[in-house]
């Protein structure tokens, strides 16, 4: 069983050795403007997965794809003799789609803000069904509740 924080630390590693790489050594014009944001790898460090994102639209994305694939085999040389591991673990790319998900809860926010705005309208408008005070008060009732009381309570001693 691996360590779980030598896991951790390889894919770190990997995570930057691809970024620098991709940054420094990848000449293809069809790499567009990328960034590595995570890399995973499994337990028994034999395959790798890093994560990146693209600014442009599908396109850029797909032309990045392909430059990624084509050097795969000098990324994998390179992480393999910087991590000095018995194998170099093999790299798969995957597309980060962390805008689009940020794009969907920023739409659903601004969906929950609208129809609290709308509620709190709707409140600020509002009356009350009934009456404001909907049980009735008695102001002589309130003093003979309390003459009763000292009669039914039996800790009150009568000194006559």
């Amino acid at each position: 069983m691996t360590d779980p924080a030598k896991v951790r630390r390889h894919a770190e590693r990997i995570r930057e050795l691809v970024a620098s790489v991709v940054r420094s050594q990848i000449k293809d014009p069809r790499l567009g403007m990328i960034t590595i944001t995570d890399a995973r790898i499994t337990a028994d460090l034999r395959d790798a997965t890093v994560f990146y994102t693209v600014l442009g639209d599908a396109t850029a994305q797909a032309s990045t794809a392909a430059a990624l694939e084509s050097a795969k085999g000098m990324l994998r040389s390179t992480v393999g003799k910087a991590l000095g591991l018995r194998h170099s673990p093999s790299l798969t790319f995957a597309l980060d789609d962390v805008q689009d998900q940020v794009k969907q809860i920023d739409d659903l926010l601004a969906q929950a803000r609208n129809a609290d705005a709308e509620v709190q309208r709707l409140a600020a408008q509002a009356k009350y069904a009934g009456d404001a005070q909907p049980y009735r008060v008695d102001e002589d009732d309130d003093d003979a509740d309390d003459a009763v009381d000292a009669d039914a309570d039996p800790s009150v001693t009568d000194r006559r």
